[in-house]
């Protein structure tokens, strides 16, 4: 299955595709993930977690950049995992491109899918997985956001009241929040609603 999604950075172009080129650095901000092993500058392993109300899965994997064109802020990766418990798989080729917008950063990803075993059950309808895929990554926006760009701008302010006598320094080795296992209760009731809305034509 093929579907796009967006989201917003409120950051220059240039700052945006340094903020996420630092995969060490965002990935707690994506909801559930932890990044296990850096094997090199390209390559990375990791787990990510997901409740689908009383089912718990965990995906063990690994994902690749495959090209990286800093000069027009674009990205081919690609990404696969396996359930811890045997359940299923998931393969994904993801294109991303970066653009300036009113905003800051536009940031466009256009994703090829593939789900295999048991896992595959829970994602028969494109839309429905379109839908949760924006959801999770509006959470990694939000965290984005809150964790790191916001982070860093108030260690600035803090930086200079310091010098002033009056603060500690923060610095980007602050540690920072570890974003939530994604939980699909309501938002999972999100995704049936729109689900429902699109096979009765409903805007």
């Amino acid at each position: 299955m093929e579907f796009d999604n967006e989201f917003e950075v409120p950051a220059p172009l240039d700052e945006a595709w340094n903020i996420l080129m630092d995969i060490q650095r965002i990935a707690p901000c994506v909801p559930g993930a932890e990044l296990t092993e850096v094997v090199d500058d390209k390559t990375y392993k990791g787990k990510i977690s997901v409740k689908l109300g009383p089912v718990a899965l965990t995906f063990n994997g690994q994902t690749t950049f495959e090209e990286l064109d800093a000069e027009n802020y674009s990205a081919k990766l690609k990404a696969q995992g396996t359930d811890s418990k045997g359940r299923g798989g998931a393969h994904a080729n993801v294109a991303f491109r970066m653009e300036s917008s009113d905003n800051g950063t536009k940031v466009i990803i256009d994703t090829s899918l593939q789900l295999s075993g048991a896992v595959a059950q829970y994602g028969r309808g494109v839309g429905m997985i379109k839908d949760l895929s924006q959801q999770i990554i509006g959470q990694f926006a939000q965290n984005l956001k809150n964790n790191v760009i916001d982070a860093e701008t108030e260690a600035e302010r803090e930086i200079d009241v310091d010098r002033k006598g009056s603060k500690t320094i923060l610095t980007k080795d602050t540690p920072q929040p570890v974003a939530a296992p994604i939980q699909v209760g309501s938002m999972g009731l999100m995704v049936i609603w729109n689900a429902i809305k699109r096979l009765f034509g409903v805007k």
